[in-house]
């Protein structure tokens, strides 16, 4: 899916990517045309998810189709960013609590 027409004008190599924020009971999803080389926190900025959701840059976990990344990460074309939300509570706690409610019925 490599586009030689990118944002940057005529001639600049760009690739495809989408960049995903998953909600409770919702998808935000954003396909762009980036420059070779963007990095994963690029393609977020450039996604217009950070304002659009409230989320503050720095604070950002991000992940490549699931695989958690650093910020800096560079994209290659296809790939899907998603933006990770952090855990409501661990795991494993949340799983004996649930048990514990199940016992009780």
């Amino acid at each position: 899916m490599r586009s030689r027409d990118g944002p940057k004008g005529a001639g600049t190599a760009s690739l495809r990517v989408e960049v995903v924020y998953a909600l409770a009971h919702a998808q935000d999803i954003v396909t762009l045309d980036v420059a070779e080389g963007s990095t994963a926190s690029q393609a977020v900025a450039a996604s217009g998810m950070p304002e659009r959701h409230g989320l503050a840059m720095s604070k950002l976990r991000l992940a490549v189709f699931g695989k958690t990344v650093a910020p800096g990460a560079r994209l290659r074309d296809g790939d899907r960013v998603e933006i990770l939300r952090t855990l409501m509570a661990e795991p494993n706690a949340a799983r004996r609590a649930r048990a514990r409610r199940s016992l009780r019925r």
